[in-house]
């Protein structure tokens, strides 16, 4: 695969720029609810990652 040039690096770079643009107002209010979470909403990520973890480590023992 050959490299890209010049003018598709700063296309590419330009439609980076219009999708962040785009996304933006999107972002910001998940940045702002993610400030406002409670304690409680870690719960919910750490008990079904906990889950996975020994769940991963059983398949690992019973090899």
């Amino acid at each position: 695969m050959e490299p890209l040039e010049t003018w598709e690096k700063l296309l590419l770079g330009a439609l980076a720029l219009l999708l962040i643009f785009w996304f933006r107002p999107g972002l910001k209010a998940a940045f702002k609810q993610s400030a406002a979470a409670e304690e409680k909403d870690w719960k919910g990520l750490l008990i079904p990652l906990l889950l996975v973890v020994l769940f991963v480590i059983f398949l690992i023992s019973m090899v």
